[in-house]
């Protein structure tokens, strides 16, 4: 039984209600070039695809997150990532999301409860249009690489991923120009990119989520 306040939240949270776009854009890289624009909204042709936001208490009541370091056997190599992928066949983007979940770290769909969607956000240089469900579990599950997919498994606990220390900003030469990038320095490889974006939604959604509630405001002033 899912029973941390923050699920409800999530789940009693109206589409308007959520930070959208705005939220993301705070960890978008930002071209130097001002000409250089990159797409916002989807194309024609975009891949319906979802990923899965999985959140677990520990003993304290702490929420930690789940993300996967992907191997160098596939697409988006060595990157920090949210288990996920394209749609197949006839299944829902949740669907797609819960077996991505199990396939890439050996979750089951069964002790996970989906509060919803959040924002889609649209990924030009693969043409994914990505979808993030919040999935939530009782306690850490077991969690198991999938050896073709995932090189390693990351969690980090929301309330650090929230910390001013672990945000930087550098300037890096990617393929198509150079951009302004922000990212959590969590781990020896950077979050950054799609991942960071879809994360800083979800923890503004996370600091509405501590503001409303009078206990975990009050535990997260008392650790402060």
């Amino acid at each position: 039984m899912i029973h941390h306040r923050f699920y409800r939240f999530i789940k009693d949270m109206n589409p308007g209600e959520l930070p959208g776009q705005p939220a993301q854009m705070r960890m978008s890289p930002a071209p130097l070039d001002p000409d250089f624009v990159l797409p916002r909204d989807p194309s024609d042709t975009a891949h319906p695809s979802s990923v899965l936001i999985p959140v677990y208490p520990d003993s304290n009541q702490k929420l930690h997150v789940v993300l996967t370091l992907r191997s160098n056997n596939i697409r988006h190599a060595g990157q920090i990532s949210f288990p996920g992928g394209r749609q197949e066949n006839s299944e829902t983007l949740e669907e797609t999301a819960l077996r991505e979940l199990y396939e890439e770290v050996g979750i089951p769909g069964s002790i996970v409860k989906t509060a919803g969607p959040i924002t889609p956000l649209y990924l030009h240089r693969t043409d994914n249009q990505i979808t993030p469900f919040v999935g939530f579990m009782d306690e850490k599950p077991k969690l198991v690489p999938s050896p073709v997919e995932v090189s390693e498994i990351v969690t980090a606990e929301l309330d650090l991923l929230l910390s001013d220390k672990n945000r930087k900003r550098e300037q890096w030469d990617l393929p198509q120009t150079s951009f302004d990038v922000p990212f959590w320095d969590i781990h020896d490889v950077p979050l950054w990119g799609a991942t960071a974006m879809i994360m800083s939604e979800f923890l503004a959604i996370y600091e509405k989520f501590i503001e409303s509630d009078p206990v975990t405001a009050s535990k997260t002033a008392l650790k402060k």
